[in-house]
């Protein structure tokens, strides 16, 4: 097992129940195998799931006071989705201190972008247990922060933006379409070309195939010397 005391390190917080943290990184594939019986994290995925979001939508609340409910939903949305919290949990190596059955070891499940987003939610939680609300606050902010300020494009819609101007023609027609996957599963890339009428118009490379959807508007967009 890996040294926890290194994971506190990580996230800038020292756990007073040493015992709410290793419920936290223990996956059920291990809680569940032979005659183990160590609680595992899916509850605390639970309620960390929850406690993110308020925490995010009272972060968003507060920086965007122009912003809609939609908008604002979409930000949120953006922050929070599974590819978010995988680049979050990577941040802090959180892969190396999962505590796993055998069967999902030899898989390498730990990489897995789902495994490690329930295991974030589930210390986000494990946090607000021993510290409260604050405490939690205080770790997950950062991320949000830094997803701003480093990923701000992910917040635009360049799918909409697209769509719109392009309706503005009724002749006109447009598809994306999938034009390579390749990768582990835990680290797929996609590549996504959008065509209007039989002609590329833009080539998007991402994560995720709606990452690549939206890669492949902007570039169109820019194209069409849209400000963007």
């Amino acid at each position: 097992m890996a040294d926890l005391s290194l994971l506190e390190q990580k996230i800038q917080y020292s756990f007073q129940n040493k015992a709410l943290l290793t419920e936290a990184i223990t996956h059920s594939s291990y809680a569940h195998e032979g005659k183990k019986r160590r609680r595992c994290n899916e509850r605390m995925e639970f309620l960390g799931d929850a406690l993110l979001s308020v925490i995010t939508a009272e972060y968003l609340y507060e920086k965007y006071p122009a912003e809609n409910e939609g908008g604002l939903t979409k930000l949120r949305s953006s922050l929070v989705c599974t590819e978010a919290l995988y680049e979050y949990a990577k941040m802090i190596d959180l892969a190396d201190y999962l505590i796993m059955g055998k069967g999902a070891t030899l898989r390498n499940d730990a990489e897995k972008p789902t495994v490690l987003e329930n295991a974030f939610e589930a210390l986000i939680a494990a946090i607000y247990l021993d510290g409260g609300m604050e405490a939690a606050r205080a770790f997950v902010l950062p991320f949000l922060q830094l997803e701003v300020k480093v990923h701000n494009s992910t917040f635009k819609d360049y799918k909409s933006q697209f769509q719109i101007i392009i309706q503005q023609n009724p002749d006109e027609r447009f598809q994306y379409k999938l034009v390579d996957e390749s990768g582990p599963d835990h680290d797929k890339r996609y590549v996504v070309e959008l065509y209007v009428n039989s002609n590329v118009v833009g080539r998007g490379e991402a994560s995720s195939k709606k990452g690549a959807e939206q890669a492949a508007a902007r570039e169109a967009l820019a194209l069409m010397g849209v400000e963007i």
